[in-house]
C-alpha cells in the first residue's frame, strides 16, 4: 500500500496578520496611516452610535489605542478581537478578514496578503453581543 501525503497549504504567519490588523485598527480609529495600503472598513453598532455624549468617539479612540494582547484572549495571535472599558461599560471590537473581491461572502484565503484581504472592524457594546 502506498500512501500519498497531501501538501499542507501554507499557513499564514500570525505575526504578519497581527501587524496588519494593528495597522488597520490604528488607521480606522486614530487616522494613523499604515506603511503599506490596507483595505477595510469600520462599522459601529446602532447602540454605540446612540450612546451619546461623546461615548462612541471615546470607544473608537480606545479601540485604536489597544496594544496589549495575551494568549488567553488572542489564541491565534492575530490581534483580531479585544475589549475596552469606557465609563464602566464594556465595548468589544472584532476584525473579520474577507476575500477583497467577494462582497464579504468568503473568508480571506490568504489573510496575510493585504492586496487580497478586506478587513472589517466592528465596534459594539458588549451587551449587543
Amino acid at each position: 500500500m502506498t500512501m500519498t501525503v497531501q501538501p499542507q497549504p501554507d499557513c499564514p504567519d500570525p505575526s504578519v496578520i497581527a501587524a496588519q490588523n494593528d495597522a488597520f485598527r490604528k488607521l480606522a480609529c486614530l487616522g494613523v496611516p499604515p506603511e503599506q495600503p490596507i483595505q477595510g472598513r469600520m462599522h459601529v453598532t446602532r447602540s454605540l452610535m446612540e450612546a451619546g455624549d461623546g461615548f462612541m468617539a471615546e470607544a473608537v479612540k480606545a479601540t485604536g489605542e489597544v496594544d496589549a494582547f495575551e494568549p488567553e484572549n488572542d489564541p491565534e495571535g492575530w490581534h483580531d478581537f479585544g475589549a475596552v472599558e469606557i465609563r464602566g461599560e464594556t465595548v468589544f471590537w472584532k476584525i473579520d478578514l474577507y476575500e477583497a473581491e467577494s462582497d464579504f461572502r468568503y473568508g480571506a484565503e490568504t489573510p496575510d496578503n493585504p492586496a487580497t484581504t478586506m478587513r472589517v472592524l466592528t465596534i459594539m457594546l458588549a451587551r449587543d453581543w
